[in-house]
């Protein structure tokens, strides 16, 4: 994350390289695409259905991605999609810890996306390396539960909360309004100490946006790259299929190919499902390129 400049009571940000990220035990570096696979251990998902919501089937399923090329695993106990309920804090981490402990010794980078601080502290103990956080850990204590660690954090823009995220939502200027969100939570990170070389910053595409918010946001991803290392999670959205006619099934190849233009729009980290599809299209990429 770039350094903050306080100017006149307004936090602000000099564009500044990071070359790496800090992540529990890792220290990636950024001059490459990391991809993030997505397990999801939930009933629910809209993109999955529930497939791996047995411990066995999920850690099964990470270990896969990790072999097609994921660089960091995220693990999910709680759907976030539009209309979807929380669940109580003893469920997200009865699905959530096999998972983790599962996967802790596969030498890849495990991420856990959670909202409570309960659950962040207490994955945080049994060895994640990150927490990616779609409310910007803005609940009481969620600072306070990854600072004093190494983890690496993902700070996420969401207008509202899952279950009703998606009714109407509205926005002045949609790009200023998400860039100064997350501009606001980078500061608080940094006031909580924690170290800027340790956080990602996510417009959150489909989390409280209509269609036009999230394209007016993925055409100026440069502009939320000037303030920190970006992840983009966009994979089998319904936007894509809003805008291909393809059910969650079939979003397989919109999928990758609007991985590979957030890659090409300077994006640090891209979120997917289908890991190995978008390793070998950024191969590819970098080869045509010469950049291998």
């Amino acid at each position: 994350m770039p350094p903050l400049i306080v100017c006149g009571g307004v936090h602000t940000f000099r564009p500044v390289p990071m070359p790496n990220f800090l992540c529990g035990r890792f220290n990636f570096s950024l001059a490459q695409p990391l991809v993030m696979g997505i397990v999801n251990v939930t009933p629910d998902s809209f993109s999955d259905g529930g497939r791996f919501f047995s411990a066995e089937r999920a850690i099964e399923h990470g270990l896969q991605l990790k072999a097609d090329g994921a660089n960091i695993l995220d693990i999910g106990g709680e759907s976030t999609r539009p209309g979807s309920a929380p669940v109580s804090i003893d469920e997200e981490l009865a699905r959530v810890m096999p998972v983790l402990e599962g996967l802790r010794g596969a030498d890849v980078a495990i991420s856990v996306d959670t909202m409570k601080p309960e659950v962040m502290a207490a994955v945080l103990r049994s060895g994640a390396d990150m927490i990616n956080d779609v409310q910007g850990f803005q609940a009481p204590g969620a600072l306070d539960a990854v600072a004093g660690s190494n983890c690496g954090l993902c700070v996420m823009h969401m207008r509202g909360m899952p279950k009703s995220m998606q009714l109407d939502p509205s926005y002045e200027d949609v790009v200023i309004e998400v860039s100064a969100f997350l501009r606001q939570r980078l500061f608080a990170a940094q006031e909580a100490g924690v170290d800027p070389g340790r956080v990602l910053i996510d417009p959150g595409f489909g989390f409280g946006k209509a269609m036009e918010h999230n394209l007016a946001l993925f055409k100026n991803l440069d502009r939320l790259t000037d303030i920190a290392p970006v992840l983009v999670g966009v994979s089998r959205k319904s936007f894509l299929g809003q805008l291909t006619g393809h059910g969650v099934t079939d979003r397989l190849l919109p999928g990758v190919v609007a991985a590979l233009l957030a890659i090409q729009a300077g994006v640090a980290v891209v979120r997917v499902h289908d890991v190995r599809e978008t390793v070998e299209t950024i191969r590819l990429w970098r080869e045509l390129r010469g950049q291998e």
